[in-house]
């Protein structure tokens, strides 16, 4: 890693050290090389507390974004982790750096993603991280249920397909909104039903199918 690369490092996890107060999320964080995420064409901005573009219309999230949503979860590193939206594969891999003795699922719908994001995280040796083309359901029902879902794109509501995949007491962290804002929200399923907190405002790319936004066409 060359010097510019270096201190760019160095002063974003000295922010997200400031920012987060779980640290232990911060040093998972540390431990995922986040220029092996982006495109070659990109590495140079990999450190750069900001979204990047990974083709297909789709990101890699803010590190901030990644960690605030990482904490969100309450993980204690035996879960069974879905999340939804696998992109390049970098939330993916904090999320195993997180459960040591747990495992995560993650499904994406854009084809060339899911095939990248499996065959890397494959080669950084995350045997507990899973990657599957996503279905026409949302999530990945058949392997459920999960003690936490997290959903890298934005939903106009809380979808109900994946409340269904959480365990009771299982918490569900996705973007709520609209196509061009939403607010980060964490859902807790409970014996009764749903409790919801509202987190941040934020904005990601539509999460599409079922209980989404409609795919084109």
């Amino acid at each position: 890693m060359d010097k510019s690369l270096l201190e760019q490092r160095d002063k974003l996890f000295g922010k997200l050290a400031r920012e987060i107060p779980d640290h232990s999320i911060v040093d998972c964080i540390k431990r995922v090389p986040r220029e092996q995420f982006v495109p070659i064409e990109s590495r140079h901005k990999a450190y750069l507390d900001i979204p990047l573009g990974i083709g297909d219309g789709q990101t890699i999230s803010q590190p901030y974004i990644v960690a605030l949503m990482t904490q969100a979860l309450g993980l204690q590193g035996h879960e069974r982790v879905l999340e939804v939206g696998s992109g390049s594969g970098y939330q993916t891999a904090i999320l195993a750096e997180t459960l040591p003795k747990g495992r995560v699922v993650s499904t994406e719908l854009v084809p060339r993603l899911a095939r990248e994001a499996g065959e890397r995280l494959g080669r950084m040796k995350y045997t507990n991280a899973h990657v599957r083309q996503a279905g026409d359901i949302l999530g990945c029902p058949e392997l459920g249920p999960y003690d936490a879902i997290l959903v890298t794109a934005a939903a106009p509501r809380i979808p109900q397909d994946l409340v269904n995949q959480l365990a009771v007491g299982g918490r569900l962290v996705v973007p709520v909104g609209t196509r061009e804002k939403q607010v980060l929200t964490r859902a807790l399923r409970t014996e009764e039903g749903i409790s919801i907190r509202m987190l941040t405002p934020c904005r990601f790319v539509p999460l599409l199918g079922e209980g989404a936004f409609p795919r084109a066409g």
